[in-house]
């Protein structure tokens, strides 16, 4: 594994979202699979970032399959919410000094995306 995926591992595992904010780079862009628009700046992808952490990141969350260089990550994902199944793919991309300047989330099922669009807007609610 790079250094670039190993700080991710670290920001998600240890729970600290100030991690998770010291490798987002101010420009990132963040295409959620919920939302028609990818959301640009540090800012945004922060706050959907955290509340994805606290929607997705339960006891039964692993990752399943990761391939990554120095510039990109795509990490395959498990984990169950309210007894329901839930596959996904993070696709991260990083810049020359290791910040993340491109973060793609996909879900699978449909039944997923309907269940996480609906916990994300209510932790976004809370946050905001």
């Amino acid at each position: 594994m790079t250094d670039n995926i190993n700080n991710w591992h670290k920001a998600i595992i240890s729970g600290d979202l100030t991690l998770l904010d010291a490798i987002l780079d101010e420009s990132v862009v963040f295409h959620s699979p919920i939302l028609h628009k990818p959301q640009v700046g540090k800012k945004l992808a922060f706050m959907y970032l955290s509340a994805a952490y606290k929607v997705l990141l339960n006891d039964s969350f692993k990752y399943v399959k990761e391939t990554s260089n120095e510039t990109q990550a795509i990490l395959e994902f498990e984990t169950e919410i309210d007894g329901f199944y839930i596959n996904g793919v993070d696709i991260i991309t990083f810049n020359a000094e290791g910040k993340i300047i491109d973060f793609k989330v996909m879900l699978r099922p449909l039944k997923a995306i309907e269940l996480v669009g609906g916990k994300m807007m209510e932790m976004l609610q809370k946050l905001g």
